[in-house]
């Protein structure tokens, strides 16, 4: 199993009391596929820089850290992808945690 880092960001206009129950089911998802959920840091709502439209102006960003095999991500990627409140998610390998809080890049090992 590898980890990862998953930063999400949320399509929750209008129902930010909804943010909770939209992670759990975020986590879920990643647990069924079979990974498992290390941390998961609720950032705050930030405007874009570029807004893809007027619907859209700003997100939730919410990062999570998981282990999964490498062959789950495509379809954790298409899931998300119709997923209506998920706005955009990227997946980046985060390496391994060499303890005291520090992180190895995923080249150094």
């Amino acid at each position: 199993m590898k980890r990862y880092e998953g930063l999400f960001i949320l399509n929750i206009a209008g129902k930010e009391e909804g943010v909770k129950d939209v992670i759990d089911h975020i986590s879920a998802d990643i647990t069924t596929a079979g990974g498992k959920v290390e941390t998961v840091q609720k950032m705050e709502k930030r405007p874009f820089a570029r807004a893809a439209s007027r619907k859209h102006q700003s997100g939730f960003y919410v990062n999570f850290i998981f282990q999964s095999e490498p062959a789950v991500l495509p379809g954790l990627r298409a899931k998300f992808r119709l997923n209506e409140d998920v706005f955009r998610v990227a997946f980046t390998e985060a390496g391994l945690s060499a303890g005291a809080g520090t992180v190895v890049p995923a080249a150094a090992v």
